[in-house]
């Protein structure tokens, strides 16, 4: 399941080796807003932003937050009904990250603007996001034995504790926290829980 928080990278898409400092100006409310602005502009549906950022309330990405160790950034929508993302971790901040998603949405909006629409079709293809891969069996994820009965809590309890390792702020990294993630997921799903 795709989350705002903490950062849901992409199955499949290679993460940068280095990263740089950006030509942009801005701050993160602003790149934010900038990019929610040029999504609106797509008629972007279903949009989901997913960084290392905690969230407010409105599940929105703090936009006074310290710099989390991973400054990648992802974004997740429906164009025309298809699911797509973007997603750039090749600065240091996440700010510039989302910064370079807008300007790269805006590049390809471009092409319609300037009435080459079916270019922009193909252009979004390549953006479409791949589906969701089978993920590990939770019970070996969380130790469970097969015959052992597990309910809510155990869950919960088994999450927060690898939680505490696998986090990219706790020297794990995002995939490992996103293999948990599903795993705690698929978990509740299994025995019945919701949310």
């Amino acid at each position: 399941m795709i989350e705002a928080y903490p950062l849901y990278w992409p199955e499949g898409r290679p993460r940068a080796k280095w990263q740089y400092d950006s030509p942009f100006k801005s701050t993160l409310g602003a790149a934010r807003d900038g990019l929610f602005a040029e999504l609106d502009r797509l008629c972007a549906k279903k949009v989901i932003l997913s960084t290392n950022i905690p969230l407010r309330r409105d599940g929105l990405p703090y936009a006074n937050a310290s710099e989390p160790k991973d400054s990648g950034a992802a974004v997740y929508f429906e164009y025309k009904g298809k699911p797509m993302c973007f997603a750039c971790d090749k600065y240091k901040r996440v700010w510039e990250n989302l910064r370079a998603i807008e300007k790269t949405i805006d590049a390809i909006r471009g092409i319609e603007r300037w009435g080459s629409s079916d270019m922009m079709e193909r252009a979004f293809r390549g953006f479409t996001a791949i589906p969701e891969t089978a993920s590990e069996p939770w019970r070996n994820v969380f130790g469970f034995s097969a015959t052992e009965t597990v309910n809510a809590d155990r869950i919960d309890d088994a999450f927060r504790k690898l939680a505490f390792t696998e986090h990219p702020d706790h020297g794990g990294t995002s995939e490992r926290f996103q293999r948990i993630v599903n795993a705690r997921t698929d978990a509740r799903r299994a025995i019945g829980a919701t949310a």
